[in-house]
Order: C-alpha cells, then structure tokens, then sequence
C-alpha cells in the first residue's frame, strides 16, 4: 500500500511530491501520469508538425505546463483563490516556498522582478481601470525545462513514477483507496492527490460520482488580443516590465493577460481550437518593434460541457475549421468598417501573424467587443492620449478552466483523504498557486502547519 498517491506530475503534483519528500523522507508516495518524463516530452508543434497528439504534448507529462514558458507569478491578485483558502499571509508564505524550491534547481538565474508601482496605481484608478502587482520569476523555456529535469531526478530517486499510465478507475475503500491502472495493475493507497490540472477535466468527472463528489461551476475566459506599437505604453512601463490591468464594466470584468513588450503574436493549439497567443521576445530570439496582450473576460458556465460549447461555438467560428484568426484595425473597429487586405498591408503596426482581415464585431460576441472597446477608452484615460489607430485586434485568445470542487482549507474534498490540487481544482489558474496548493495540501495531510 502507498501511503500517497498523487495523479498528475504537473506543477501541483510535484512539488506536492516535493514536500512529502521534504518532510516525511519514510513515505511510500506513487506519481501517475499519462504524460511521459520530462526529457522525452515533445510537441511536434515544435518540430514544425501538426497537432495530432491523442493527449497533447504541451499539457501532460512531467512539469505539465510548467514546461514551457515557466513564468511564476508570486501574487494573490489574481491567478487563483488561494488568498480566500489560505488568508493572504500564508498564501504568499507558500508561494515563497515555491520559489525557494524552484531555486533549488537553478530558477535564481532568472531575476525576479514586480510589476507593482504605487504612483501609477494610482494613476490607473483616476481612469477607471485597477493595476493587479505581481513579483515575476520568469525562468523561459531553456531554464524551465532545466530546473524540471533536476527536479526529476530528484524526485525520481525518493518517489516511484509511473509515466504514460491511466487510471482506469478510483474508488473509497477502509483505510483508503482502491485504484486500477491501465497497465493492469491494482493498488491501495492510504491518502489521493488529485493533480490533473484542466487538460484532465473529463477524466476527474468520470470519477466523482464513485466518490461521491460533484463538480461546481466551469469558468471559461475568451478576449481579444491587442497588437500595437512598442512605444505605446512607455508612460505606464517606465517602473516595469510589464503590467496587468482590469476593467470592471456593466455585467463583466476585463483584463489584460500575458503582456509581451517586443513579442510577437503566436498560434495556440488546445481543445482542437486554434487561438491568438503572445509569445516573449525571448522565447523568439529577437525583439519585434509591437508589444502584445490578450484583454480576458471570464465567464461562468453551469457544467464543464455549457463552457466547452460556448468555446467551440465561439472560437470555430473564427477557425472555420482550420487555423484561421481574424484581424482588424482599432481605427476600422471604431467606424463600424471591415478592415481590408490593403488596409492591412499598408498598416504602419506591422501584424506579427498572419491573420484573415474582417470585422470583429461580426465574428465575436458582441460582449467581446465592447469589453475591448471600453478597456481601451479606461487605457486612453490612463496614458492621456488616443492610442494609434494602426493598432491591431485578432480573433480570438482563450483561456480554459477545469470545473470547481468543493475542498476546504486543506484542499480536502468531502471525501476524506482525498485533496484536490492545482487547477483541476478550480480554485488555482496559475504556476505559482498551483505549486503552492500541492505544498500546503502535503503539509496539510501530514498534519503539518
């Protein structure tokens, strides 16, 4: 029998992993996962190929998203309700945790850096709009994957792995649970972590009603993403890097998610849709004279298959079933015109992607529109002038999320010894409080403060 078994090797499950091993050396402990290890993991994205994965490369397998850009956001302005789990002082003490570990392995060669700036706060509220602070360690793709192979071997060398494993079935029995895995085996385990984070969503609902457990609400956020020209926002970026807005509208809120000064404009592949995504300079090896940003707006759906509707409804609209985006000038958006093929060729913001031209406002929702319209009137306010008519608006980024469940302070369901951790959870939506609710739910059920 395991004392623990954890399902999923994404950040929540390993460094939930990291803690027991930290604390309680003696422990049994199982990892699953129906990803592969770290050093064998491969999107063929990557390679130039197409997205043909049966579960994608991207998302599972050891370090699960936290493989790829590795940006840490140590805050509990957003990314999650660990803040209303956990109080605001021990959230941020286990986000410090995730940090310490992270260094650990090599993460302090990436330069910490905040986003906060007390003045322009200030600023940004005379115009309506509230600027979230963050402390950033942004470690990219060659450093994330580094500290993920020392965290590896590590852990490999205390826990045992089962990589490229289901589980078949989860079910309560005295003194635990019973699992079976789809190599055949069967196997007891005192305490379950589950760590699946949202690519496995569909899984965890199959199992709750065995548990006894339902799911909650399913947020899914859709926005769209804005190019413009670099210079565009020097006023509010003279303190940092980079900075993160929300507008609350009439019936919704709206912010600005994934800011990219010099980056470029990507396509992301999930849920066999195709979305706007930001890429940093550093990822691309050069800088672009545009920065980029997605404006979200969440949205709560009933059942995790109402979000998932409105996504494919929404987003395949924009595909058509392909990889197709839709592009318009802000000037254009403004006067209720489509934006040309020539229009876009003599654009003097210089589009990053190619993209079909149009009229957004007969592509999206009409919710998506307005949010980006009066954001970026709340944004003039803030800069104190008119933002270049050349800037640029794609259909459409997304950003999906696994249904709530009901877990307490510890991250315990209902079921007893059973915790639900990272963002299969719905409670976190970032690296850093992902990593932070599977150190607090190891301590937790070790009965540690």
């Amino acid at each position: 029998m395991y004392d623990v078994t954890i399902i999923g090797a994404g950040v929540a499950g390993i460094f939930a992993a990291h803690a027991l091993m930290e604390a309680a050396p003696g422990l049994r402990v199982l990892v699953a996962d129906k990803g592969k290890p770290p050093r064998e993991r491969s999107c063929p994205l990557e390679r130039g190929g197409s997205c043909q994965c049966d579960g994608c490369e991207a998302y599972i397998g050891f370090g699960g998203l936290g493989r790829s850009e590795g940006k840490y956001n140590f805050t509990t302005d957003f990314g999650g309700e660990l803040e209303a789990l956990l109080g605001e002082r021990l959230a941020m003490e286990r986000m410090d945790e995730v940090d310490r570990i992270l260094c650990l392995y090599g993460a302090g060669e990436a330069v910490p850096y905040r986003t906060h700036s007390s003045s322009l706060a200030a600023r940004a509220e005379a115009g309506g709009l509230k600027l979230l602070g963050s402390t950033v360690r942004h470690l990219g793709t060659r450093l994330s994957r580094q500290v993920l192979d020392g965290f590896y071997e590590a852990l490999s060398a205390w826990a045992d792995f089962s990589f490229q494993t289901e589980v078949v079935s989860l079910d309560r029995e005295s003194g635990g649970f019973s699992l079976l895995l789809s190599d055949g085996r069967t196997l007891s385990s005192k305490k379950v972590f589950l760590a699946t984070g949202r690519s496995g969503a569909g899984w965890l609902e199959q199992m709750l009603p065995t548990l006894g457990l339902e799911a909650e609400q399913t947020r899914l956020d859709l926005g769209i993403r804005l190019e413009m020209a670099g210079g565009q926002l020097d006023s509010i970026l003279q303190e940092t890097f980079e900075t993160k807005l929300r507008y609350d509208g009439d019936g919704f809120s709206a912010t600005t998610y994934c800011m990219n000064p010099s980056g470029r404009i990507i396509r992301k592949h999930q849920e066999g849709l195709v979305m706007a995504d930001g890429q940093n300079f550093k990822e691309q090896g050069s800088k672009s004279s545009n920065l980029n940003f997605t404006l979200f707006v969440p949205r709560l759906f009933p059942t995790l298959q109402d979000a998932d509707a409105c996504a494919r409804q929404v987003l395949g609209k924009v595909n058509r079933g392909g990889d197709r985006l839709a592009v318009q000038r802000l000037d254009d958006l403004r006067s209720g015109r489509s934006t040309s093929l020539e229009g876009i060729r003599s654009n003097r913001i210089r589009p990053s992607i190619e993209a079909d031209p149009g009229n957004l406002a007969e592509e999206l929702p009409e919710l998506y529109v307005r949010a980006a319209m009066e954001f970026l009137a709340a944004l003039e306010r803030l800069l104190g002038e008119r933002l270049d008519g050349d800037t640029l608006l794609y259909a459409l980024d997304g950003k999906f999320y696994a249904p709530r469940l009901a877990v307490d302070c510890r991250f315990q369901t209902e079921a007893e010894g059973l915790y639900a951790i990272g963002d299969c959870s719905g409670s976190t939506h970032s690296l850093s409080q992902a990593a932070a609710s599977g150190i607090h739910a190891a301590r937790s059920a070790l009965g540690l403060s």
